[in-house]
C-alpha cells in the first residue's frame, strides 16, 4: 500500500512540475506574439509614411520643375498613398500565408 501512496506522490510531483513547463512555454508563446504583432505594426506605419513621403517628394520637384504647383504633389501624393496601401495589402497577404503555415 506504501509503493502506490509513493507512486501518487511522484505522479503529483510529475503533473506539478509539467503544469510549471507549460505555463513557461504559454507566458514565452505571449511575448512572442506582442513583439510579432508589434512589430508589424511599426513596418505598416513605416510602409505608409515612407510611400506618403516618397510621392510628396516627388510631387514638390516635379512642381518646381514645371511649374504647376500644386497639382503635380497632388497627383503624387495620391500615388503614393495608393503605393502605400498596396504595400500594406502584400505584407498583410504574406503575414497570413506566414500564419498559415506556421499552423
Amino acid at each position: 500500500m506504501e509503493k502506490a501512496s509513493e507512486d501518487i506522490e511522484r505522479l503529483g510531483e510529475k503533473i506539478a512540475s509539467f503544469r510549471q513547463k507549460e505555463a513557461a512555454v504559454r507566458h514565452e508563446h505571449k511575448k512572442k506574439t506582442l513583439n510579432r504583432a508589434s512589430r508589424l505594426g511599426l513596418r505598416i506605419a513605416v510602409e505608409l509614411m515612407s510611400a506618403l513621403f516618397v510621392g510628396l517628394a516627388i510631387g514638390y520637384v516635379a512642381d518646381v520643375a514645371l511649374d504647376t504647383k500644386p497639382w503635380a504633389m497632388a497627383v503624387f501624393l495620391f500615388l503614393g498613398g495608393a503605393a502605400g496601401v498596396l504595400n500594406v495589402y502584400r505584407l498583410a497577404k504574406s503575414e497570413e500565408a506566414q500564419i498559415e503555415g506556421d499552423k
